[in-house]
């Protein structure tokens, strides 16, 4: 005997029910229809912890209040005011996309989802959230969180590895919002705390969750089959050495990476791909120290690094930088592996 249909119009309500009684109100971002506020923290809480966020987020919009003000702001400004979060590109991209908010759309943010993806380092997801937050259009997200509590509650085994499985996923997330438009907020911000909060990954809180009588993976008793992803990362390794060049007044020789590559447009120590290149840039007579290797992990890469100090008095390396004084250094774009450093 087959099953009854499920009534998949029952979802959208109870996901927005529940978040208007149980959902996450705490955040910052949440008390707010400003496209400014909430593209901020959208593109801040891209693989990016909430409890980190909040400082960075605080700090952003005291010193950028308006889309105005940050395009109006060098890209050494945006930087340094994001240095130790991560994922760097989303900071140039942030900048980029102020300037053009400004420049071709008179400062005011698109108010539809296709014309925000026209926003550099503005996606799919991205633009859904700020659309439906801010202007109550009828647009599916789909965010990591998003589709574990999707594919769970349909029961979607296929691997979202494969792209015409996702696509597949993105027709049924857009096939399930609301058919009022005023229920958009809270049912975006509903499936992202469900997603956050209850259909955790190893371990759901089925028993507290708003829509288990309609979950397929909870009926069937193993919710943690899905999502399904086959195709894991490929991970590669690299060494660099770093040069921790010091002047006799406590100053740090510093020199700005490319555009492109690890830690693109940031201030850093000056790099090498060896011992022997580092030497080679460090003046004779002076006696640089090997400090400890670490390994400090990117998305797709393990970069094993090899501090090498020396104290270089009055004189300075070989090759391009400058030289930054304590009271000058810590506002600067630094990647985070180097400001511990510079910090210790």
């Amino acid at each position: 005997m087959n099953a009854p249909a499920i009534d998949w119009s029952a979802f959208a309500p109870q996901v927005v029910n529940w978040q208007r009684t149980h959902g996450r109100r705490e955040l910052p971002w949440q008390a707010t229809r400003d496209p400014y506020r909430v593209w901020l923290s959208e593109i801040m809480l891209q693989q990016t912890q909430v409890a980190t966020v909040l400082t960075y987020y605080a700090r952003f919009l005291e010193s950028f209040p308006t889309v105005q003000a940050l395009a109006a702001a060098s890209q050494d400004a945006v930087l340094g005011l994001w240095s130790g979060l991560g994922y760097y590109s989303r900071a140039r991209n942030l900048h980029r996309c102020a300037q053009q908010v400004v420049t071709v759309h008179g400062g005011a943010f698109p108010r539809s989802a296709e014309q925000l993806q026209s926003l550099p380092g503005i996606g799919r997801s991205t633009a859904a959230a700020i659309a439906a937050f801010c202007f109550d259009e009828r647009i599916a997200i789909l965010d990591g969180n998003v589709k574990r509590v999707l594919a769970r509650v349909r029961g979607f085994a296929d691997d979202l590895a494969v792209v015409r499985h996702e696509r597949a996923l993105w027709d049924l997330a857009q096939a399930m919002v609301p058919t009022t438009p005023a229920d958009m907020p809270a049912y975006t911000q509903g499936l992202m705390d469900l997603g956050a909060t209850v259909c955790l990954p190893r371990a759901p809180l089925c028993a507290a969750c708003p829509v288990q009588s309609l979950c397929t993976a909870k009926s069937a008793g193993e919710p943690t089959r899905y999502p399904v992803r086959t195709r894991k990362l490929k991970r590669s390794a690299q060494s660099l050495w770093l040069l921790l060049a010091r002047r006799s007044d406590g100053a740090v020789w510093l020199d700005k990476r490319p555009q492109q590559g690890v830690w693109a447009g940031l201030y850093c120590l000056p790099v090498f791909e060896s011992d022997a290149a580092l030497r080679a840039v460090v003046p004779p007579q002076t006696s640089p120290v090997d400090g400890v290797p670490f390994v400090h992990v990117l998305t797709h890469k393990d970069l094993h690094l090899h501090p090498v100090a020396v104290d270089l008095g009055a004189q300075s390396p070989a090759g391009g930088g400058a030289w930054f004084g304590a009271d000058q250094w810590p506002a600067l774009g630094l990647p985070a592996p180097v400001r511990k450093l510079l910090a210790d």
